[in-house]
């Protein structure tokens, strides 16, 4: 049986994570690690909880980051040692084994390698994703749910935490907007190159005559507050309104006044949640998506400033940013930087990572 030879692939493995450790600094994540569990280890630091959340919370993201860069090389060092072993055996089914760890590795990298392309401002954060249907009727509602599930999906594979903060359902199919939490870290940096407006082309369901439809859904993705951000809203600028959930299930629902909305008035910007029993509960939960998005305004507006005063006032991205083709042909395709897959149905069922990564470094180097 012929030798395994696995040597070019090792080789180009570990100039890859050689240049991730280069940009990640693994001594230098050790180092603060040890200073952020000193400070945690004092009792003294749960008086002042933003101080504690805020080193808990970096403390938790480097202490994840630190593992994954331990695992794969140690996962590297193992398999070196099963393609020995694989070929003084001539077994095949090491052999074969070894394949497969091959091509775990590869994906264990690909993701360290995204990573370091997170470093904005709000990059480590939790999210807060918006999805709004937009034209074509039913087809855009159940598009907009089919867009829904599609993130939940990514978010359970990833192990990611999320909430539904409120669903408004459309009288046929689907929703006409959802609004989802991700508490996990650099969810943001992750999901924020999935805004942008989406359109599904397809063979129309609700149409009798079966003709092909195309539909539109927008998401928006901002990052999750924190205790330590400062985003001062004066009582005069926000009108709440309390209104009777609705939808699916649940002993409040269509009983009790338990659901808010939330306006701001300088802005325009509504948001709602009627996810808890309590009304207390969705105030607190929406005035932190409120939140959240004001600060991203305020980004933006600081971004738009600096693109001025730098000349440069041309617009990054298009409003239509990927298209889903379920007729007459099977594709996705995101327009920006032509990353393509022909299997729909795995798409939505959360298997967006290659979209991810593509964004990701599209964003990196948007000429390339």
């Amino acid at each position: 049986m012929a030798e395994l030879d696995l040597s070019s692939e090792l080789a180009g493995l570990e100039e890859v994570l050689a240049s991730v450790l280069a940009v990640t600094r693994p001594a230098e994540v050790a180092a603060e690690i040890a200073s952020l569990e000193k400070e945690a280890a004092n009792p003294d630091i749960w008086n002042d909880q933003e101080t504690a959340q805020r080193v808990t919370s970096q403390l938790s993201r480097l202490k994840s980051k630190k593992q994954k860069l331990d695992d794969v090389a140690a996962r590297l060092d193992d398999l070196k040692v099963l393609i020995e072993m694989a070929n003084t055996e001539d077994d095949a089914g090491t052999k074969l084994e070894a394949r497969g760890e091959l091509k775990a590795i590869a994906t264990m990298v690909d993701s360290l390698e995204v990573e370091t392309l997170l470093n904005g401002e709000y990059d480590p954060r939790g999210a807060i994703v918006t999805i709004r249907s937009g034209a074509g009727g039913d087809d855009a509602t159940d598009f907009a749910e089919m867009l829904m599930r599609m993130y939940l999906r990514y978010c359970e594979k990833q192990q990611y935490k999320t909430t539904v903060l409120d669903i408004s359902y459309a009288e046929g199919a689907g929703i006409k907007s959802a609004v989802f939490e991700v508490d996990a870290p650099f969810a943001y940096g992750q999901l924020s190159v999935e805004s942008g407006t989406h359109r599904l082309v397809r063979m129309s369901p609700f149409n009798a005559a079966g003709k092909r439809q195309t539909s539109f859904a927008a998401v928006e993705v901002v990052p999750l507050i924190e205790t330590t951000d400062v985003v001062d809203i004066p009582e005069n600028d926000i009108r709440i309104d309390v209104f009777r959930s609705s939808g699916p299930g649940g002993q409040s629902v269509n009983t009790t006044d338990s659901a808010v909305r939330i306006t701001h008035l300088p802005s325009g910007i509504v948001v709602s949640c009627q996810n808890e029993k309590s009304q207390l509960q969705n105030k607190a939960a929406a005035l932190r998506v409120l939140q959240s998005r004001l600060l991203l305004v305020k980004k933006q507006e600081e971004d738009a400033k600096k693109k001025e005063l730098a000349g440069d006032v041309k617009a990054s991205w298009g409003e239509q940013m990927r298209s889903y083709v379920l007729a007459p042909y099977q594709m996705v395709k995101d327009l920006r930087n032509n990353y393509e897959v022909n299997n729909p149905d795995a798409v939505f069922d959360g298997e967006i990572e290659g979209f991810i990564s593509a964004g990701l470094r599209w964003r990196a180097n948007p000429d390339k």
